[in-house]
């Protein structure tokens, strides 16, 4: 399978299979050209998958070692540097290609900002997006630009997608006012729980895209990210709604974005990495 906007790049250690004949397929997204306080985000695929070499493959709760499963790891996107349209118009085309190639494959980015999320969305059309976040991310613009990561959430509801947004804490008046007039249900931090979440989702049209920001999790677990935030929620929170998604709801890709740093063993790279296990262990132990 031949990618045009993708290159080599440091991949998962475990035994990985060729893209056509795998049952899930990693993207890395290392763009952070709209970051707006810590530089980083681009450094997270790299940092994500380094990670990985401190984890077992065997995933306890479900008996599943990943290693056993059929995952192809196909690099990085080429970015285009500072340009999160161009970058998404990328994404998109590269998972379109992946989709056309295998069907039946599940994608997942690594990023790198939210921003690039967009470009999933637009390639695989969900019916539904859902997103741990600490932000609304409903910004018609931020610093002039429509594409910002502060606007993804805006312009996937846009496309005519569903949304739902758990362990919100940060926003404008005029984020939630637009969240009001447009149905997109969300839910605080302080407020969150396993039955507001299921309440929620339950009612959403499948499929479902995934997407994890990382700066859902409070910074005290999660220091390096772009925009870190105080009070979020607990690594088992996040974990246990993807377990209810994967048993209840078809998922059309997913997604931990917002990973930023500069050194191995960076505890936010951590964190995103198991959580990155726990997906695939879930999928395949659920729904598979």
């Amino acid at each position: 399978m031949e990618f045009l906007y993708t290159y080599e790049t440091l991949k998962l250690e475990f035994p990985l299979v060729e893209p056509e004949r795998a049952s899930f397929i990693i993207l890395g997204v290392p763009f952070d050209g709209t970051t707006s306080f810590k530089a980083g985000a681009r450094f997270g695929p790299t940092l994500i998958r380094q990670a990985t070499l401190n984890l077992e493959s065997y995933i306890l709760d479900y008996d599943v070692d990943i290693a056993e499963l059929s995952i192809a790891d196909v690099g990085d996107i080429a970015v285009v540097a500072g340009d999160s349209r161009r970058t998404a118009d990328r994404v998109r085309e590269t998972i379109e290609g992946i989709k056309r190639a295998n069907p039946g494959a599940l994608p997942i980015l690594l990023g790198g900002e939210h921003s690039q999320t967009l470009g999933a969305v637009e390639a695989l059309r969900p019916a539904s997006y859902v997103v741990f976040d600490a932000h609304l991310d409903l910004r018609d613009s931020y610093e002039d630009n429509p594409y910002n990561h502060a606007c993804v959430a805006r312009r996937i509801s846009e496309l005519g997608v569903k949304e739902a947004m758990f362990g919100i804490r940060s926003g404008t008046r005029e984020e939630v006012e637009f969240a009001e007039k447009n149905g997109i249900r969300w839910v605080h931090a302080r407020d969150y729980s396993f039955e507001a979440f299921v309440d929620i989702v339950s009612s959403l049209p499948e499929p479902v895209y995934l997407s994890v920001d990382i700066d859902v999790f409070d910074l005290s677990v999660v220091p390096s990210t772009g925009t870190p935030e105080a009070g979020g929620l607990a690594f088992w929170d996040v974990v246990e709604a993807i377990e209810w998604l994967a048993k209840k709801k078809r998922i059309a890709g997913f997604d931990i974005m917002e990973v930023a740093g500069e050194r191995l063993g960076d505890p936010t790279a951590l964190a995103a990495a198991k959580l990155l296990f726990y997906f695939i262990g879930a999928v395949a132990k659920f729904s598979r």
